[in-house]
Parts: structure tokens; C-alpha cells; sequence
């Protein structure tokens, strides 16, 4: 192993020790030791939601093999209820969920599925639906008698309420009904819930929400959506926050709602390396089979997935090139290129010359007889560090490589 990766080592080793000390007090602590997998409506569907579409999209899960590459949230976003009833009790639209969420619940948890559900801090949701405030441990006892698994807190209609003591709210219902139920905190960013968010929820919503394209804001008066990169650049003061068992959430993906397959790509990429939920946004009955694929790279899922839960970092900027590096299990390390611009980028990269690190000097990989061997995760194709690469890097895309401790350049596979 060269100096450089000796140091980069003992940094993620202290932080690791960082995060096995008590900064946060989860009743449930088995609850997102990795970031969540699974799907969400609301990107794609908005509030066009019902039973039918809860059912197919389990099934296709199912059937498309995302169940098995671990997907397995299935979360029901706003728009979902009917009211409350004379006791206070939430209740399901009936045209939409004729069977109610409890019989909805146990067919998903039969397919080896998870149901997840949304409310809001304020007395009205986001879409003007029943919020939760003044029914915090209502909601949460009707939660998990229905099954529940998941539950989206939303912001909106929260004037003059307080952040963290309204989400502790929520979630010290949430404990008091025994049931372990992943707590997703929507705040957006607004005030800074990594400061406080690990003590109250699994994962925290860093921003606005996520916008369909490469790199926009979109506004919607007084609010904003963001598109890939903008969202990516909101990141890189925030790794330190984030750990197994509490997660910055960059919001739910994109991928196959009108991103090129590059692009495609490249956000899913980035997502995983940063340790992001993977929540996909799309319609998975009718994907392509280009979508499918990206979103069912196990390799690339692989990443987030990693126990030791670093999010990468930025260690290279070089006008539109960018190159992540992060820190895996057992010496191993994952780095992407990611061409941000818009023309294509010849990409020559020499690992001997090249610090992959944090900031930090010394022997680069390769330099030395412990090369690493890897594989770039989309192509499959492998090498070695005792190699220099030299590609082209389309626009808008990424090369991710798993770098795994190798004996030496002789076993190479080529570059």
C-alpha cells in the first residue's frame, strides 16, 4: 500500500471510530445501517396514486430482479388520504385504496417487500392533505397497525414551528409504538438538519427537491428545484454528517424520467458513491431496458451498500473533469471520473502521478509493487494501476472503478 493510501487509511479509520460513538440515539439502531433502496411515486406520479399502482409497481419490482438486487422500499408519497375520522384517525382515500393500507401492507411484506408512507410536520401536507401536527402519536399507532415501514416527513404549512423539537415529536411517537419504522426527514436543507437530524431520524433531505435535468434550478416561486450537478455541489461540506444509521439524503432519483443514459448514469453513479438513498422515481412497469439496467447495477449499488459508510469526496477538479474517491471495506477503494461539461473530455490518468486522496500528499497508487487491480463497474472491463488510463469521456458521464489490493502489475488484465 503507498504512503498516500496508509494516510487516507488511518483518516477513514478515524472516522470510523467517530461514528461507532454515540452522536445519536436510536431506539432501533438495526434500522439503515446502509442507506435505504427502494422506489418512491412521487417523481413520476405526483398525486396520481392508488392501490392499483402500489400493486403493480411490487410486482414489477419483483419481476424486474430490483427486489433482488435490494431494492425494497415501496413508498406511497402525498396525496394518499381520505381525512380523518370523528376519533382523529387517518384513513385512506376509498376510491383509491378500496382495501386500505393495512391489507396493501401484508401483500407487500408477503413479496418480501417494505411499505412506506408519507405525512407532514404541518396541520396540511404539501398537496393539502391531513398533515400530522397535534397527531403525532395518533398517526404513528395508526401507522404501525397498518404495517407501515417507512415513513416520509414533509415541511410544508410549518410557519413559526421549530425544526428539531417538531421531528423529535414525530419521532418519539414512532418509538412508542415499538415498531421499527425508517424515519425519513423532508426538510430540505433549510435549517441545517445534519447539525441535529442524527439524533431524530435515518436520513435527512439535504435540499430542494431534485428536478429531471443535468444542471438547472428550476423555480417555482419562492421555491427551487435542483438538477443533478447542482445538488452533487450541495454535498461536499456535508460527508462528515453521514454514517451507517444516518444518511445524507440527496433526494430521490431520476433515473429513466428524460436523463439521457449517460446521464442516467452518471447520477446513479454519484448517488451510491455519496451514500445517498437510492430511491428510484420512475414508472418501473414499462422501463426500458437501458433504465433497467442502470438501475439494477448491483456493483454500483455495491458502493453504498458498503459497511463502512463513507461518503466520498471530491479529490480532483480539473475544469469539467472531476475525480470522487471512497474509501471501501477491506483496503479497497472506489473512484469515478465524471465529465460534467458538455463536449466530450479525453480522459488520461496516471495513477503514479496522480494523488488520489484528500487533500493529502505523497506516493501515489501504482508508484509502487502494491498496485491495485480494477474494474470499471458499467463496462466490466479490468486492469491495473501499473497502467495509465486513456479514455474518452462522453458528455455528461462517468467511469466508476472498484480498486481492490493487488499483488502486482504482472496480473494485469490490460487497460
Amino acid at each position: 500500500m503507498t504512503l498516500l493510501f496508509r494516510l487516507l487509511a488511518l483518516v477513514a479509520l478515524a472516522a470510523s471510530l467517530l461514528w461507532l460513538t454515540p452522536v445519536h440515539a436510536q431506539k432501533f439502531d438495526e434500522l439503515a445501517q446502509t442507506p435505504p433502496i427502494g422506489w418512491n411515486s412521487w417523481n413520476k406520479f405526483g398525486c396520481d396514486v392508488s392501490e392499483q399502482l402500489i400493486r403493480e409497481t411490487a410486482d414489477a419490482m419483483v419481476a424486474t430482479g430490483l427486489r433482488d438486487a435490494g431494492y425494497r422500499y415501496v413508498n406511497i408519497d402525498d396525496c394518499w388520504q381520505g381525512g380523518r375520522d370523528a376519533h382523529g384517525d387517518l384513513f385512506p382515500d376509498a376510491k383509491r385504496f378500496p382495501s386500505g393500507i393495512k391489507v396493501l401492507a401484508d401483500r407487500l411484506h408477503a413479496q418480501g417487500l417494505k411499505l412506506g408512507l408519507y405525512s407532514d410536520v404541518g396541520n396540511k401536507t404539501c398537496g393539502g392533505y391531513p398533515g400530522s401536527r397535534g397527531h403525532e402519536y395518533q398517526d404513528a399507532r395508526t401507522f404501525a397497525a397498518w404495517g407501515v415501514d417507512y415513513l416520509k416527513y414533509d415541511w410544508c404549512n410549518t410557519e413559526g414551528m421549530d425544526s428539531a423539537s417538531s421531528y423529535t415529536t414525530m419521532r418519539d411517537a414512532l418509538h412508542a409504538t415499538g415498531r421499527p419504522i425508517m424515519f425519513s426527514i423532508c426538510e430540505w436543507g433549510e435549517t441545517k438538519p445534519w447539525l441535529w437530524a442524527p439524533a431524530v431520524g435515518q436520513s435527512w433531505r439535504t435540499t430542494g427537491d431534485i428536478a429531471p435535468c443535468w444542471n438547472c434550478e428550476v423555480g417555482h416561486g419562492n421555491w427551487s428545484s435542483f438538477g443533478i450537478l447542482r445538488i452533487v455541489d450541495m454535498q461536499s461540506a456535508l460527508r462528515k454528517y453521514s454514517g451507517p444509521g444516518h444518511w445524507n439524503d440527496m433526494d430521490m432519483l431520476e433515473v429513466g424520467n428524460g436523463l439521457t443514459e449517460d446521464e442516467d448514469r452518471a447520477h446513479f453513479t454519484l448517488w451510491a458513491m455519496m451514500d445517498s438513498p437510492l430511491i428510484a422515481g420512475n414508472d418501473l412497469r414499462g422501463m426500458s431496458a437501458s433504465v433497467r439496467a442502470t438501475l439494477a447495477n448491483r456493483d454500483v449499488i455495491a458502493l453504498g451498500q458498503d459497511p463502512l459508510g463513507i461518503q466520498a469526496f471530491r479529490t480532483l477538479a480539473e475544469g469539467q473533469l472531476e475525480v470522487w474517491a471512497k474509501p471501501l471495506a477491506h483496503d479497497e477503494w472506489a473512484v469515478a471520473f465524471l465529465n460534467r461539461g458538455d463536449t466530450p473530455r479525453r480522459l488520461a490518468f496516471d495513477w503514479k502521478e496522480h494523488a488520489v486522496g484528500d487533500g493529502l500528499s505523497g506516493r501515489n497508487l501504482g508508484a509502487d509493487k502494491s498496485t491495485y487491480r480494477w474494474t470499471e463497474l458499467w463496462s466490466k472491463a479490468t486492469g491495473s494501476t501499473a497502467q495509465a488510463l486513456d479514455r474518452s469521456l462522453a458528455p455528461h458521464s462517468v467511469l466508476v472503478f472498484r480498486l481492490v489490493p493487488g499483488p502486482s502489475a504482472a496480473a494485469a488484465t490490460g487497460s
